[in-house]
């Protein structure tokens, strides 16, 4: 046995490495439409992955490779397949693995700005571009997540430090005071109510609020919720509306909310995740626009900015408040104040932050503005053909309006099962990857189009796949 290697590669091995990955780049790429959109599930190679003990001496850059294209891609989801329509999961931009990579050699913490200065300033170059879109203030700020629910938990417990009736730091929730109440609609997405639990606020004081024909928000019931609530002695604190239902892509009436919440004292959030960066295309900014009403805004670059997973990002329009929820002095942690730069640690949970904003820089500095516009702009053209396709077809119902990119749609006349059935198969047969829906009490069919890869043939074979699996 000889000495343990070094962790770093040789020239040759950075040579080879770097030719293995453009070479994998380029094969998934060009053999991405032949792939099975969901893989049969080979049990007994992954219990042999999960069995088999890490290398004494390691294995080298060759067999990495070979391992990765035998074992672990075959048993990976083609997120990037153009009919993987099942969650807002798109695929990653071109340039997105490179800058990955460079992010991974430059380890950047993206804390206090000593540590990383570019990155520093890059990230707060990509904040102030997202609070621009939806016209935020000058005070406004925020910072990078791993996705929306972090972006949901920061906001929300910026809210509880902003509106408790006492010294929410010192005292916690264990004050005595009034029970504080979050409001939010009954077609939140369910990291919402996770928070009220992580938060310690308890799933007994969310208020999940009725939603209208189009699935929005009814306001005069949050009115009539919050006037309760008080009359009870209770202290309402929040409402978190839909930039984007999860369902159906529903918008609630952002304005009508902000007006209503700033009469009544009240922190409004938008959990955005879904469909904020829509804003993006003319089609949408009427609607979108007016979040920046809100107090705060999650939103997702690994969706409609093709992001690779993780880039969450949380807007809040007067950084400060966002400041005082997560600011703490450590002895062991100097950290100096620049005009320039921002010490991240102190708006939000965590230390240890990886440079999530580089993947976002360099995404957009490579392709330009116009070609994400072009990419949105597509996605919700195709959801508005295959909507128009659904109501064309007498076999078909259409269970939602169409606001974004996701189509709930069912069998007529057919049962619950029946549709299960319909959904199963599809799957199965590799002919895309859709997902199951409730929407006021049917099962349904969820097509959800967040694909620069998808086209016209795409929705067509998925529709003429669940006609004739319904006729057989």
């Amino acid at each position: 046995m000889g000495p343990p290697r070094r962790l770093n590669l040789d020239d040759r091995e950075i040579e080879r490495a770097g030719a293995l990955l453009t070479g994998f780049l380029r094969s998934y790429e060009q053999l991405l439409p032949g792939r099975s959109v969901v893989p049969p599930l080979d049990r007994r190679l992954l219990e042999e992955l999960f069995g088999q003990p890490f290398p004494d001496d390691g294995i080298g850059v060759d067999q990495l490779f070979g391992l990765i294209t035998e074992k672990i891609v075959p048993n990976s989801t083609t997120v990037a397949h153009p009919r993987f329509l099942a969650y807002v999961l798109p695929p990653p931009n071109g340039i997105a693995p490179f800058a990955e990579g460079i992010a991974s050699a430059l380890n950047q913490n993206c804390n206090f700005w000593q540590l990383s200065p570019a990155a520093n300033v890059i990230e707060r170059k990509v904040i102030g571009w997202l609070s621009g879109l939806f016209n935020y203030p000058e005070t406004a700020g925020g910072i990078l997540t791993s996705g929306g629910s972090m972006a949901s938990l920061a906001a929300i417990a910026t809210a509880i430090e902003d509106k408790y009736p006492g010294d929410f730091r010192r005292d916690g929730l264990q004050a005595g005071h009034a029970r504080l109440v979050l409001y939010t609609s009954e077609e939140a997405h369910r990291c919402i109510e996770k928070n009220a639990v992580i938060l310690g606020l308890g799933l007994d004081n969310v208020r999940k609020i009725p939603v209208d024909s189009s699935f929005r928000m009814r306001v005069d019931l949050l009115r009539a919720a919050i006037r309760l609530d008080r009359e009870a002695g209770h202290q309402p604190f929040c409402v978190v509306a839909a930039g984007g239902t999860i369902n159906t892509g529903a918008i609630d009436p952002t304005s009508e909310l902000a007006q209503f919440c700033a009469q009544e004292d009240l922190w409004l959030h938008v959990d955005g995740a879904l469909g904020a960066l829509f804003v993006l295309s003319d089609r949408c900014k009427d609607e979108l626009v007016p979040c920046g009403r809100a107090d705060s805004i999650a939103l997702d670059p690994h969706k409609m900015l093709f992001a690779p997973l993780e880039a969450g990002c949380l807007l809040v329009k007067d950084r400060q408040k966002l400041k005082r929820a997560f600011q703490f002095a450590s002895s062991y942690l100097t950290i100096d104040e620049d005009p320039l730069l921002t010490n991240f640690l102190e708006y939000g949970p965590e230390l240890s932050r990886s440079f999530k904003a580089f993947k976002i820089w360099c995404s957009l500095q490579t392709f330009g503005l116009k070609a994400f516009v072009s990419a949105i702009d597509q996605t919700l053209e195709l959801s508005q053909y295959m909507a128009e396709r659904i109501r064309q077809d007498h076999a078909l119902d259409l269970l939602a309006p169409v606001r974004l990119n996701a189509i709930c749609l069912r069998l007529k006349d057919r049962t619950d099962e029946e549709n299960q059935a319909v959904l199963r198969r599809v799957v199965a047969e590799g002919t895309a990857l859709l997902g199951p829906a409730q929407i006021r009490g049917r099962f349904g069919l969820r097509a959800c189009i967040a694909n620069y890869r998808t086209q016209r043939e795409d929705i067509d074979l998925v529709l003429d796949q669940i006609r004739r699996l319904a006729a057989s």
